[in-house]
């Protein structure tokens, strides 16, 4: 009875860290926890990563859940009142008007669990991240492993020689590095 007329209360969560540091791979198992546990859940990408399918949330190691893509983070807005938890993915290719959007359904008694990259290939703060985690009850920073050292990586170093801010890529266009083999690899980029 007292479960029947408590008040959802809603959060949010936020995964980040650098390329192939498992954070996909994170959002879909916390997705999937909801689902066992009969929650209904609603999950959303930015149109633009069509890297593995336009209409899952792939991580690198093959695992998916059916997904909306989606252009403006305003849409998510338009779920249906009975969801509880929406998983949003690739975060960072959103404009700042995602922060307001989480910030509405958290209001509204949905728990939203968020995976971005918190850098860009230069190292700087990308996009909407660094507000989402400003907001988050819940920051989850995951790390890779550097390819050059086996230390844990935290920097997605880009491997093309494009200044592009969004270069959609896999392991042939980024390597994960920690900061000292980044800085190295930055010198001998510049070189």
């Amino acid at each position: 009875m007292f479960l029947e007329n408590a008040k959802k209360s809603g959060c949010i969560e936020v995964i980040c860290g650098s390329m192939f540091s498992g954070k996909t791979e994170e959002l879909i198992r916390r997705l999937r926890r909801a689902q066992f546990a009969k929650q209904k859940i609603a999950t959303f990408k930015p149109t633009i990563d069509k890297r593995y399918s336009d209409l899952d949330v792939v991580s690198h190691d093959s695992h998916s859940i059916s997904c909306t893509p989606i252009k403006s983070p305003s849409r998510m807005l338009q779920i249906e009142p009975d969801v509880e938890v929406v998983g949003i993915d690739e975060a960072q290719f959103f404009d700042d008007s995602i922060i307001e959007v989480c910030q509405e359904l958290a209001n509204r008694g949905v728990r939203v669990i968020i995976a971005g990259l918190d850098t860009d290939y230069l190292g700087k703060p990308f996009g909407p991240m660094p507000g989402l985690m400003a907001i988050a009850e819940d920051v989850q920073k995951v790390h890779a492993i550097c390819v050059r050292c086996g230390s844990l990586a935290n920097h997605s170093h880009r491997l093309s020689a494009s200044k592009k801010l969004v270069v959609l890529g896999e392991k042939d266009t980024y390597e994960p590095l920690c900061r000292e083999c980044y800085l190295k690899a930055l010198e001998e980029d510049n070189a």
